[in-house]
């Protein structure tokens, strides 16, 4: 180094951004204060299919895995994120199925691929009749995620005794 220190100009404070601009929040990745209010009306107004799936994901139901609901990030709002995993899982409803909305949802996964986060993909009408696929296709990528996949092999999945929900069977 040629010696030469740089100087903080401390005199002038900076000023809060205009609505809309992105915002810094206690270490978390940059927002939007627009997505963050979205994702606020998303958590008090979930969609039925949402409120089913929350039952499953919530209270650490995956061994020490927490998610979260509605978790913005940059400019979007993800259904269910694990942040230990960084593992996001999205449920789409009929309109996920149209060419446009397709293309966008792959650019939105190419942006969270470029992040380091594995989005799980789940139609609505899987959480009635493929249940307990969805359930173990979480886990498995929640193990292979972080490394776990000594699990695998065994099925080790336990829920709290009193979730109702039984670990995936090996058949």
């Amino acid at each position: 180094m040629s010696g030469q220190s740089s100087s903080n100009n401390c005199d002038t404070a900076p000023s809060s951004p205009p609505a809309g601009e992105r915002t810094k929040v206690r270490g978390r990745k940059t927002t939007t204060q627009k997505t963050t209010a979205q994702a606020k009306r998303l958590r008090k107004k979930p969609t039925p299919h949402e409120a089913k799936f929350w039952k499953l994901l919530r209270d650490r139901r995956f061994e020490e895995f927490k998610f979260r609901r509605q978790h913005p990030i940059d400019r979007y709002v993800l259904d269910f994120y694990c942040p230990k995993a960084k593992l996001a899982i999205e449920l789409d409803g009929g309109g996920h199925g149209f060419p446009s909305r397709e293309k966008t949802d792959r650019i939105r996964d190419q942006f969270f691929e470029s992040k380091g986060i594995k989005v799980l993909r789940f139609w609505n009408h899987q959480l009635g009749d493929e249940l307990e696929a969805i359930r173990f296709e979480i886990w498995y990528a929640l193990m292979e995620r972080t490394g776990k996949t000594d699990k695998i092999a065994g099925f080790k999945l336990k829920p709290p005794p009193s979730s109702g929900l039984r670990p995936p069977s090996p058949s």
